[in-house]
């Protein structure tokens, strides 16, 4: 009987690889109870996130106009960056809450893509974001292996389609 309610629960094999994003439903949810915390201060995570791509990554602070020539601790005053944060955050938000609906998550993915390749940011630029990421939650959030893999499995999701439009050669 406990096969039946956990089948019911998870709404299906909670192991089944989705063949669209690659991810289980368990892995799906982890990554959801994982943000739930981050997203719950999304804009001094999401503040303290490009803090640590700046850092990191100091170049990466040159396609953020609004700051680029600010002070550091002058960039949380900043209206212009705090809603480019509440966006960022908002739209790892969606993809996060939608990974059971893969489709939607790809078309997001791709209008993302579109996005950042007008403004010239490269295949590089997310992977050291991806660093940058995978960095935090290790430090802030003391993730175990299980559910890092699930992020790592998420983010490759996401970046498969991302690349594709930032990829994509110009049809006109």
């Amino acid at each position: 009987m406990g096969a039946w309610i956990s089948y019911v629960w998870w709404g299906g094999p909670p192991d089944q690889v989705n063949p669209i994003s690659g991810l289980t439903k368990r892995e799906i949810y982890a990554v959801q109870k994982s943000w739930a915390p981050v997203y719950a201060n999304s804009v001094a995570n999401g503040t303290e996130l490009l803090r640590r791509l700046f850092t990191t990554y100091p170049e990466t602070k040159n396609f953020f106009k609004m700051v680029r020539n600010l002070p550091d601790n002058e960039w949380s005053q900043n209206f212009q960056f705090k809603a480019h944060v509440i966006n960022l955050m908002s739209a790892l938000n969606m993809a996060i809450a939608n990974l059971n609906q893969p489709e939607i998550v790809i078309a997001m993915m791709v209008k993302l893509g579109e996005s950042h390749k007008r403004r010239q940011i490269k295949e590089q630029h997310f992977h050291d974001l991806k660093n940058v990421i995978v960095q935090m939650f290790i430090d802030v959030l003391n993730l175990d292996g299980n559910t890092l893999g699930a992020w790592g499995k998420t983010v490759d999701f996401w970046y498969k389609h991302i690349f594709s439009a930032l990829n994509a050669e110009e049809t006109r």
